[in-house]
């Protein structure tokens, strides 16, 4: 925490905010809530462009499906680097934080076109300090703004009820 100055108060990399406990445990647990909310807010709208294009064809089902999978695995990277804090496996923590970033960019750039709208302290002397602060800044507006995105669903979930069948295989 930065209270603690574990990490650096402005702008620290989101992953050095849960690089060491007890900041990593609170870091994980909501990273992994996150997650699960963003796989239920995914399916949601998987299956309202589905009930919604069913009849206009407006969205091809390849491209509704397309999207759901790009961010269930953008889901599952967020819960890899949760699970894995750079400081122990950067290596597996960096593949999460692609699959997360990466597969996030499509679906939100797809669906804008559709609707047309480890060193955890740096010293402010560094030569690359500028650098640091740019690419901190623009790693929290891009979680926000996948954030902010999901919140864009709001009005669309209120049009729709989402029931889970279950059926017995026999």
């Amino acid at each position: 925490m930065a209270v603690t100055r574990d990490v650096d108060i402005i702008f620290p990399y989101i992953s050095d905010t849960g690089a060491y406990p007890p900041e990593s445990c609170i870091f994980g647990l909501m990273t992994v809530i996150s997650a699960c909310a963003g796989i239920a807010t995914i399916y949601a709208r998987y299956k309202f462009v589905e009930k919604l294009s069913g009849d206009t064809r407006v969205v091809s089902p390849r491209l509704n499906y397309t999207a759901l999978v790009f961010g269930l695995l953008s889901c599952l990277g967020m819960c890899i680097v949760a699970t894995f804090q750079e400081t122990a496996v950067m290596w597996v923590h960096d593949i999460g934080a692609l699959m997360f970033f990466v597969p996030a960019f499509f679906p939100t750039a797809i669906c804008a076109y559709f609707v047309k709208q480890t060193t955890l302290h740096r010293d402010k002397d560094d030569e690359d300090y500028p650098y640091h602060v740019a690419s901190a800044s623009c790693e929290w507006v891009c979680a926000f703004s996948f954030i902010c995105f999901f919140l864009t669903y709001i009005d669309d979930f209120k049009l729709f009820t989402l029931r889970v069948k279950t059926e017995n295989v026999k």
